[in-house]
């Protein structure tokens, strides 16, 4: 294990957010055209993302090629969201929102919400307001918006989806207005013209992933110059550098260990949905990553003393998976010798014996969960959720997990949920019982967040050390 140690520090990180009045404004693409535009310009600019999105981190990742974090203050404090951003040091940071700015939990509030994120970390807005099909009315929106802004966050304005000339007749009425109602201080910074032959298709789980999309990065560098040819970004990067330092405590954990374990996590095009902070919590703790390729390597890394099989798409690959019997074989003689595995949603459906597809082919795949997983054709137990109780016979292992906060977000489901533990919703609309645990295993599909309750990854940790030692 680790010590832990905390040092408090005060860091400028010039940072802002992208935020929109709902989904599908358009928020992931001008956010990728962005970053795109102040690499060019030699910031050394990061990337972050609101809220429980995996397929999101990838574009940012895709474009800039370094990791993109996830911000969520369901799953952290205010000192965790603000440990994220500091532990880079220095710097410059892009943050997307997350549906419409003050969509979080519930309507009552605006609690787990890209505004709420923002608040949080007192990173200043600009606003993406789409325009496809509005005139006048887009300025009713945005002073609709603005009157909610109780801590005078949204700094700037950008119109997507709206021609050079229209944004320049309607600017000056859009300043005007906000003037006469006490809005002084939002700037228009541009327009984002409709764009022809850039289309990021989605699927029941939001965007396409990256690798699927034709000339994904052409269409990335084509939203990248509308923006820096219709939008003022020196008035974007005036408004980074405004956001105020702030002080929070960093992290910093000191090996004890002189033997490092290796955990053994799948990678590739069917299992990829990762929180990175979760990774580091592993690797903070003295484990070392390899990923291995269910799809295409014949075993899991030598040496491994723990396996984590995340969630992604291995319904779309099925095929491929069920015949990679040299990988079947050797996961599953991973877990039957005592190798501790940790599966989430995709991984977890891996487990079963069977899963048929959209269009009802079934395939067998690694057979430790008896039972099949089959298309639903709707969201299943979708949302966030917590943890509350386990069984009283359950193992430490699943006992570790009481307490932890995660996510569901799935069209499949399984004919064997499990019942070792009980999840409930943030307000406790709906509970029911989940996962499959023993002393080495936690399955199930809900997503976790570990920085949430890193009680589970010190359990997770103490048995792999166990594995390494017989």
């Amino acid at each position: 294990m680790t010590d832990i140690n905390k040092d408090t520090c005060k860091v400028n990180i010039q940072r802002v957010m992208i935020a929109a009045a709902s989904s599908g404004s358009g928020k992931t693409l001008v956010t990728c055209g962005l970053l795109k535009a102040l690499k060019k310009r030699g910031i050394d600019i990061r990337s972050y993302k609101c809220g429980p999105d995996y397929i999101d981190p990838m574009f940012h990742k895709k474009v800039l090629n370094i990791d993109s974090e996830n911000l969520d203050s369901f799953f952290s404090d205010k000192d965790y969201l603000r440990h994220i951003l500091l532990k880079k040091g220095e710097g410059s940071a892009l943050i997307e929102g997350v549906m419409g700015l003050y969509d979080g939990i519930s309507p009552a509030d605006d609690m787990a919400s890209a505004y709420d994120i923002a608040h949080l970390t007192d990173t200043p807005i600009v606003l993406l307001i789409d325009g496809r099909g509005a005139g006048r009315t887009m300025i009713s929106v945005i002073k609709g918006i603005l009157s909610d802004d109780r801590y005078s966050l949204i700094k700037g304005i950008i119109l997507n989806r709206v021609s050079r000339p229209y944004f320049e007749k309607i600017k000056p009425y859009i300043e005007t207005e906000l003037k006469k109602a006490g809005f002084k201080d939002v700037t228009c910074i541009g327009c984002i013209p409709k764009l022809k032959d850039i289309n990021i298709e989605s699927r029941y789980l939001g965007l396409k992933l990256p690798n699927e999309i034709e000339d994904i990065n052409r269409q990335l560098e084509r939203v990248s110059l509308a923006i820096e040819e219709n939008c003022d970004i020196d008035k974007l990067t005036d408004i980074m550098r405004e956001a105020k330092p702030f002080t929070g405590d960093v992290c910093k954990r000191t090996q004890k260990e002189n033997k490092e374990l290796i955990l053994a996590v799948a990678y590739d095009e069917a299992f990829c949905f990762y929180y990175k902070e979760n990774l580091d919590i592993f690797r903070e703790t003295g484990v070392r990553i390899e990923f291995f390729s269910p799809l295409n390597d014949d075993h899991i890394p030598k040496g491994s003393s723990g396996l984590l099989l995340g969630g992604g798409y291995p319904e779309l690959f099925l095929k491929k998976l069920s015949s990679n019997r040299s990988m079947l074989d050797s996961i599953r003689n991973a877990i039957n010798s005592g190798m501790p595995s940790l599966a989430e949603c995709g991984g977890f459906m891996y487990l079963h014996k069977y899963v048929t597809d959209i269009d009802h082919n079934r395939y067998e795949l690694l057979g430790l969960i008896n039972g099949e997983c089959r298309y639903t054709q709707s969201l299943v137990r979708f949302g966030y959720l917590k943890m509350e109780s386990c069984k009283e016979n359950a193992s430490k292992l699943a006992k570790s997990l009481v307490g932890i906060k995660g996510h569901e977000f799935h069209y499949y489901d399984s004919t064997t949920n499990g019942d070792s533990l009980r999840a409930v919703k943030p307000d406790g609309s709906r509970a029911w019982d989940c996962m499959i645990t023993d002393e080495n295993n936690l399955w199930g599909f809900s997503h976790f967040y570990y920085g949430s309750h890193v009680s589970m990854i010190n359990e997770f940790y103490r048995r792999m050390r166990e594995y390494a030692d017989r």
